[in-house]
């Protein structure tokens, strides 16, 4: 039994960064690509939605990058020396709900 002689092939980044815009690939397959051959991604490409279409999700992300950059800005100004901003707590509804109630209660 006798080996066949292999071929080989040379990828270069720019044939990678080519045909990922060409194919679909999931999300970790594309970064394993990119990782792997050094593709870099397009400046004026669109971020990926991580919540796709649901929009509960998206909601929830949300959230946290408002609270995550307002936590930024406090951090700075403390570090500039100034005094942060107090943070104002929103009521909750149920809360509302209960302390109207005791309220009402008492009188």
């Amino acid at each position: 039994m006798e080996r066949k002689g292999g071929s080989t092939a040379v990828v270069t980044t720019e044939t990678v960064a080519r045909a990922l815009t060409k194919t679909t690939t999931t999300p970790a397959e594309e970064k394993a690509l990119r990782m792997r051959y050094g593709a870099a991604v397009e400046l004026d490409e669109p971020l990926p939605r991580a919540a796709g279409d649901n929009e509960e999700l998206a909601d929830e992300l949300l959230l946290l990058e408002m609270r995550l950059l307002s936590a930024l800005k406090r951090q700075k100004a403390m570090a500039a020396g100034n005094k942060p901003a107090p943070v104002a707590k929103a009521r909750s509804a149920t809360k509302s709900k209960v302390i109207s109630a005791l309220k009402s209660k008492k009188k």
